[in-house]
C-alpha cells in the first residue's frame, strides 16, 4: 500500500522519520508532500495514494476524486471538520481521528492563556492573579478534563457543561457541573472553549452568552473559529470594556480589532493548540499505527464517519 503524508504544516523531522519507520516496517511504501502551495498539488499528490496522513489539510470530495485508489484518511489530531465526512462515507473511504494525542499541549495552551490575559498580555500594567478565580469548562472530554485538573492545581474553582457527560459524571471527575451553558458563563471568570465545529455549534457563542460573563471575565477559544459569532464577539466587546478575549485561531479582521481592543484581544499567529515537539510526534505515530493496523487487521476503532 501507498502512504501519503500530506502537511502544509509540516510535521518535525523526527515525527516525519518515526512515521516513516512504522509505516515501511510494516512493508508499505511512503512518500510525503510538505508545505504545498496549492489544493492543486494536494490533488496531484494523491493520484496513487491507498492512505493519508494529514494535519489541518482541506481533504474534499475533489481530493478524493483525485484519488480512486485511498481507502483511508486519517487527520493527526482531534478535530476533523477539515475532511469532507460525507463525500469520504460515500466513497467508501475511512476516515479517522487521533483523539487524546494533542490533549496535554492544547490544555497547557489554554491555562498560558489565561495567565497572559491576567497579566494585561505582559506589559507594565498592574494585572490579577488567576488563584480563586472561576474557571468554566466547555465540553469536558480529554482536553477540557486536562485544562480542569491544570486550574485546579492552581488554585481555580472549575465548573464544565458536556452535553453527553451526565452531571454525576462531571462531579466525579472533578468540576461543579453547569445546569446549562447560560448558568456556566454567566458563573465562571474564565471560559475555557473546547467543543467542535458542527452543524450544532457554529456561531453558537455570540453576543448574549459572552456578556453573561462576571466583570472582568475572559473567554478563551482554543477550539475552531467557526464556534464564535465574531459579531456578536466584537459587539460584546464594545459594550462591555471590561472583557476581554483571546483565541488561537485570529477572528475577521483582527488587526484592526487589535487596535481597537488592545490588550483586551490576542490571537496567536497561527493554531498553537498541538504545536509542541511532543504532540506533534505523538499524533503522527499514532496515525501511521492506525494505518498499518487497519490494513493488517480492518480496525476502525477511531472511525469519525460512517
Amino acid at each position: 500500500m501507498k502512504v501519503l503524508l500530506a502537511t502544509q504544516k509540516p510535521f518535525s523531522a523526527e515525527a516525519v522519520e518515526g512515521i516513516r519507520q512504522i509505516v515501511e516496517k510494516a512493508g508499505h511504501e511512503f512518500s510525503t508532500l510538505e508545505k504545498y502551495p496549492s489544493q492543486e498539488d494536494l490533488e496531484k499528490a494523491v493520484k496513487d495514494a491507498n492512505a493519508l496522513i494529514i494535519r489541518s489539510d482541506k481533504v474534499t470530495d475533489r481530493v478524493m476524486e483525485c484519488a480512486p485508489d485511498l481507502k483511508i484518511v486519517v487527520r493527526a489530531g482531534a478535530g476533523f471538520d477539515n475532511v469532507d465526512l460525507e463525500a469520504a462515507t460515500k466513497r467508501g473511504i475511512v476516515v479517522m481521528n487521533t483523539p487524546g494525542q494533542n490533549s496535554n499541549a492544547v490544555a497547557e495552551l489554554a491555562i498560558a492563556m489565561m495567565i497572559f490575559m491576567s497579566r494585561g498580555q505582559f506589559t507594565p500594567a498592574t494585572g490579577s492573579e488567576i488563584m480563586g478565580k472561576k474557571l468554566g469548562v466547555q465540553a469536558f472530554g480529554n482536553v477540557g478534563r486536562l485544562v480542569g485538573k491544570k486550574a485546579e492545581a492552581l488554585g481555580m474553582s472549575v465548573m464544565a457543561i458536556d452535553p453527553f457527560i451526565p452531571s454525576e459524571k462531571i462531579r466525579e471527575l472533578g468540576a461543579e457541573p453547569a445546569t446549562d451553558v447560560e448558568h456556566l458563563y454567566s458563573e465562571c471568570d474564565f471560559v475555557s472553549v473546547h467543543i467542535p465545529a458542527t452543524p450544532e455549534t457554529i456561531g453558537s457563542i455570540g453576543y448574549d452568552l459572552i456578556t453573561r460573563m462576571p466583570k472582568g471575565a475572559c473567554l478563551v477559544n482554543t477550539a475552531r473559529k467557526e464556534v464564535i459569532d465574531e459579531a456578536g464577539l466584537v459587539k460584546a466587546l464594545e459594550n462591555r470594556p471590561d472583557l476581554k478575549y483571546i483565541t488561537d485561531v485570529a477572528p475577521d479582521g483582527y488587526d484592526a480589532l487589535k487596535e481597537k481592543f488592545g490588550t483586551r484581544i490576542f490571537a496567536t499567529p497561527k493554531k498553537m493548540g498541538a504545536q509542541t515537539k511532543e504532540a506533534n510526534i505523538n499524533a503522527g505515530l499514532a496515525a501511521a499505527r492506525q494505518i498499518v493496523d487497519y490494513f493488517a487487521t480492518g480496525n476502525t476503532r477511531f472511525q469519525v464517519n460512517r
